[in-house]
């Protein structure tokens, strides 16, 4: 009985507590977002220091069982789509920026400090500062299952599956079922269904 008095206010904090603060935030971001495209299921559970940025016509669809556990912060800009199947769990420090699609799987799984981006700047005129050179955009999908590690850079679509080592920068498409790692990120093991296997992978 002294044992569990003693464990009550843990309970109370990262129990209850975390579960009650998870709804709070869910309803502030649907309270202040009510002029946009935003779904949220109720089972998703948002951690502190998550927000998501839309200042303007942009469209969020969190399935149920997701988790942003916390420092998790997306920008979705004008025009821009982020879909989240279920099961969708982004650990800590997480950043995404937007501005025409990104579609993620169920259960796809995002390490500690990952960005997520869909947009290059432009920088190669060299009589304009970079800002003032716009972008070169690729709308990004990242398949079911995949599992992104810590301290990655995504810059191009994920297939179903694959895994990315920690600290790579995805520049490239990462088929299915393939593990790759690096700046940039190359292939270099495949390990799914041997039908699956993409072409210009030896066996």
């Amino acid at each position: 009985m002294a044992s569990n008095l003693r464990r009550l206010p843990w309970l109370v904090r990262y129990g209850y507590g975390r579960r009650l603060a998870s709804s709070w935030r869910r309803r502030s971001i649907l309270f202040t977002h009510q002029h946009l495209d935003v779904q949220i299921a109720k089972s998703v559970a948002i951690g502190p220091r998550c927000d998501f940025w839309m200042p303007g016509a942009a469209t969020l669809r969190v399935d149920a069982g997701c988790e942003f556990r916390r420092d998790f912060f997306c920008e979705i800009a004008p025009g821009g789509r982020v879909e989240l199947a279920e099961g969708v769990i982004f650990t800590s420090a997480a950043l995404i920026q937007i501005s025409t699609s990104l579609v993620i799987g169920r259960r796809a799984v995002f390490g500690q400090s990952v960005m997520i981006a869909d947009g290059n700047h432009k920088f190669r005129d060299h009589t304009k500062h970079l800002l003032d050179q716009g972008y070169d955009f690729r709308p990004i999908t990242i398949g079911d299952n995949a599992i992104v590690t810590s301290k990655c850079t995504i810059l191009n679509s994920i297939g179903e599956g694959a895994v990315i080592g920690a600290g790579s920068v995805v520049t490239r498409p990462i088929p299915a079922y393939c593990l790759a790692y690096g700046a940039p990120a190359r292939v270099v093991e495949y390990f799914g269904p041997e039908e699956l296997r993409p072409e210009d992978l030896s066996s």
